[in-house]
């Protein structure tokens, strides 16, 4: 009984109704100005943390910032001189739009994923023998397992010289910029378009989007305003149905995007990021970390994560897009840790303080603070059982381990990332810190 009462505790907090049982709003095409809102209060947030949230986001040098729940924005704020019709670069959060065109390209018989790339870069496109480099294919380049070589000096470079062979496509993870990048050449090749017209008929004529894309060295990056990346993340949430306009039928594309791509990092789709799986993978590393890479975030949230803390996250289950562009001293090329930080503030606001981490068997709430963390660390778990805590260094180093301690000395601890382990009987919860 406690266990129901707990979930229906949470579905009332939250708010949980699916976003198709609750009809979408769509901001018009022909004015960005009108967008319909709804105010905090009246879906009973806590107006008091609000600020908490704005202060959170200003300290991490925030430009724009936008909830949307059901379609209508409930939060929006800018910071310094930007405002509603600056632009920002979306960096690898990017690759989101790139999956949908691809899947485009593919419903309308431009190409297939399972052809090779070599059909549309033609031979010595990398620096491969030919057998190797005639085994990658487009689905490769979507998972990030084409097996090149990510540890060259600049992964981003995409000149065939940069491009060596490591492994078999298909048999390793790693996260390679320059594959990704080589898709606008799969996708204009193949379709006998530019990027930025394709981009204009399939998506942004449809959506009321404005941007485009532009060359930042090697990357192919897209410029928007920060509501054109809330309208890209409400396509997302209806399942590339824009207001009874169907952009992308595919469903079987749509599903195998937004869904594990292959065994090695369960929280990896085509270039989305899958929170709630039961580990994940980071740029520049082969470890495997256990639990979810956003834990404070709901399970199903999905999310295209770029480089200075460019954020597009969508939960269905919760009716919300989240997004966030700005910069990040130490945000590195996929701000995981910025996008939990910034669940868990949203949380307070929608009066639920604590992070929920669901597990196969039953839930429990564990809070970790503060984070980042200087000297010491707390550690608050819901109920008096035994629990044992482990902190694991980046590399899959044990650091420290003891048991039943509410405040743990990290000062002994190099500045950097690590991860807590939390045990407590059948259950298991992980989170990243950072020690500055």
């Amino acid at each position: 009984m406690k266990k129901i009462a707990l979930l229906a505790f949470i579905g009332l907090t939250f708010g949980f109704t699916s976003s198709n049982a609750q009809s979408l709003y769509f901001p018009p095409l022909s004015s960005a100005a009108n967008w319909d809102t709804i105010s905090p209060a009246s879906l009973g947030w806590c107006l008091n943390q609000v600020d908490s949230l704005y202060d959170y986001l200003q300290e991490q040098d925030t430009k724009g910032f936008i909830v949307l729940k059901n379609g209508k924005i409930v939060l929006e704020k800018y910071f310094g001189t930007f405002t509603t019709d600056s632009l920002w670069y979306w960096a690898s959060a990017g690759k989101t739009i790139t999956s949908f065109l691809v899947g485009k390209a593919q419903e309308e018989n431009y190409l297939s994923i399972s052809d090779t790339t070599s059909t549309y870069l033609g031979p010595g496109w990398t620096n491969c023998t030919t057998t190797q480099e005639n085994n990658i294919k487009i689905s490769n380049q979507l998972n990030m397992t084409s097996g090149l070589d990510d540890g060259v000096p600049d992964n981003h470079c995409t000149i065939d010289t940069c491009l060596n062979y490591l492994a078999a496509p298909g048999s390793r993870w790693a996260y390679h910029n320059a594959p990704y990048t080589l898709l606008e050449n799969v996708l204009t090749t193949a379709t006998g378009i530019s990027i930025n017209s394709y981009t204009q008929t399939r998506l942004k004529n449809k959506t009321g989007m404005t941007g485009a894309w532009a060359y930042v060295d090697y990357d192919n990056v897209f410029f928007c305003k920060v509501r054109s990346m809330a309208r890209f993340g409400l396509l997302i949430q209806n399942n590339c149905i824009w207001d009874g306009d169907t952009l992308l039928f595919d469903s079987a594309y749509i599903n195998e995007m937004t869904n594990t791509s292959q065994n090695m990092n369960l929280s990896y789709g085509y270039l989305w990021w899958l929170n709630g799986k039961s580990s994940y993978m980071l740029p520049t590393s082969q470890l495997v970390f256990p639990g979810s890479y956003a834990p404070a975030a709901p399970n199903d949230m999905i999310a295209g994560l770029g480089k200075n803390g460019q954020i597009l996250s969508v939960s269905k289950s919760l009716g919300l897009v989240v997004i966030r562009m700005g910069n990040q001293a130490s945000g590195g090329e996929v701000p995981t840790q910025l996008c939990n930080s910034i669940w868990e503030k949203l949380n307070a606001v929608m009066c639920n303080g604590t992070s929920i981490n669901q597990t196969a068997s039953g839930t429990q709430a564990i809070s970790i603070f503060p984070n980042p963390a200087t000297t010491e660390i707390s550690i608050s778990v819901p109920t008096d059982e035994l629990f044992q805590i482990e902190i694991i260094n980046t590399i899959g180093q044990t650091m420290m381990t003891c048991e039943n301690k509410s405040r743990i000395d990290i000062s002994n601890l190099r500045s950097g990332l690590y991860l807590i382990s939390i045990k407590q009987g059948p259950y298991s919860y992980c989170q990243k810190i950072v020690k500055e």
